[in-house]
């Protein structure tokens, strides 16, 4: 098993009647409700968190793309990364991932993927989302129609840009470069492995299979709603013939709190899990799901947009949550049946968990991650032994990588000869 310990960074100020004041947390949220200098403050809590979840002995730690909200506040996932290659030392750099089909050029993905491959000396798994349509269509106006095929170009490009040694012209219907010839050039070979979040879209799950991608399921509905479309990707590996059903072609993101008993964990986490579903999640169905966003092909097999499910979650208790498995919560025995149950039932070798919830204080996060990391995780490694030695899906790093040093006192600087 691999677990990333995965950080949105949401802001954890909204007010209490901010559902009633505000239509969604995305895309129009009145932007005075950001103060720059609690931000400093934010950022740098969960820079603290994400370097603590690399000293517990998670495989990788992770971030993601996403723009005006409150929901995650990484419109750049790549300085969140950058700021980690140099703070930590073993752990993967999860960037999971650059949206890409909004950059112009694309190749931009490319260079800087592989700058944070090379400072990190090879621990870069990268991630390509299409992006939610909030994201995509309405903060950075891409047409919802020509979003997938803007995509697969800008796919197409970063990928022949890390794998052609030459200089190349790439002639697109979205983006023409004369001269495509990066520097500098990521150090894992042909490419980082790529995993590809999605959201209910049957496409992706043919793009995975054809490029040997894993295919994570980003979720806040919890496995046992998750279950009907990861059965459908599972399927489509079958019906495909993949070469092998290995549980590392998936992933999927679980929200986990645990506590030393399933009482103390509802008394420490309840109302800030509650926080999230309620503010975090506020999402305007209108922006959800922009006509032409999703496919024919998505429309009809019923999957829909998990930012605006019918009912929403504000209706939803602490009790809700837990039995509807949106939330694994409680002792460490408990969170290890349920990880147990959900790792099984939708064949995931990846799990990006969420440990950090709503406006959860740092340190009631870094308890559940240590509680996790030294009584759970230790229990589910070995759950798929028969695929142990399946390494496509993760980072190879250097056998030997440079440690950053400390800044030199300035008696110690040393002096050249001559110089004044």
């Amino acid at each position: 098993m691999k677990f990333t310990w995965f950080n949105l960074m949401p802001w954890p100020y909204l007010p209490d009647d901010f559902r009633e004041k505000n239509r969604s947390v995305w895309v129009d949220i009145d932007s005075r409700l950001f103060d720059p200098a609690k931000g400093h403050e934010v950022y740098n809590n969960h820079l603290d968190l994400l370097e603590y979840a690399a000293t517990l002995g998670f495989d990788g730690i992770g971030c993601n793309e996403h723009h005006q909200n409150a929901y995650g506040l990484m419109p750049s996932p790549n300085l969140i990364a950058a700021t980690l290659a140099r703070r930590t030392k073993d752990v993967a750099l999860v960037v999971l991932g650059n949206s890409i089909a909004l950059y112009n050029p694309p190749i931009r993905v490319a260079e800087e993927f592989a700058m944070l491959d090379c400072i990190s000396g090879g621990r870069l798994v990268g991630g390509f989302p299409v992006g939610t349509s909030m994201d995509t269509n309405y903060c950075y106006g891409q047409i919802p129609s020509l979003t997938r095929e803007k995509y697969l170009e800008a796919h197409d490009l970063i990928i022949k840009a890390w794998r052609e040694p030459e200089p190349f012209a790439f002639n697109g219907r979205y983006t023409k470069l004369r001269h495509v010839n990066i520097w500098p050039r990521p150090i894992q070979k042909p490419n980082p492995p790529i995993h590809i979040p999605g959201g209910g879209s049957v496409e992706t799950y043919d793009f995975c299979i054809d490029h040997t991608y894993s295919y994570s399921y980003l979720s806040f509905t919890g496995y046992i709603r998750g279950k009907a479309l990861m059965d459908g990707y599972w399927s489509q590996v079958a019906k495909r013939n993949a070469p092998d059903n290995s549980p590392y072609r998936a992933g999927f993101a679980q929200t986990i709190c645990v506590a030393d008993t399933d009482e103390e964990a509802e008394r420490l986490y309840k109302d800030h899990v509650l926080y999230f579903y309620n503010r975090c999640l506020h999402v305007y169905p209108g922006f959800a799901d922009a006509p032409g966003y999703r496919t024919i092909k998505t429309i009809q097999s019923g999957a829909l947009s998990q930012y605006a499910p019918v009912r929403g979650f504000s209706h939803l208790t602490w009790k809700d949550l837990i039995e509807g498995g949106h939330v694994i919560a409680g002792s460490p025995e408990t969170v290890r049946q349920r990880m147990e149950e959900m790792i099984k039932g939708l064949r995931v070798g990846n799990v990006f968990g969420l440990f950090h919830v709503g406006d959860m204080p740092k340190e009631k996060c870094m308890y559940s991650s240590k509680l996790f990391a030294e009584k759970v995780m230790p229990k589910l490694r070995n759950m798929f032994p028969e695929y142990a030695n399946d390494d496509r899906f993760w980072c190879k790093p250097l056998a030997k990588r440079v440690t950053p040093g400390d800044l030199p006192a300035e008696r110690d600087v040393p002096q050249l000869a001559g110089a004044h």
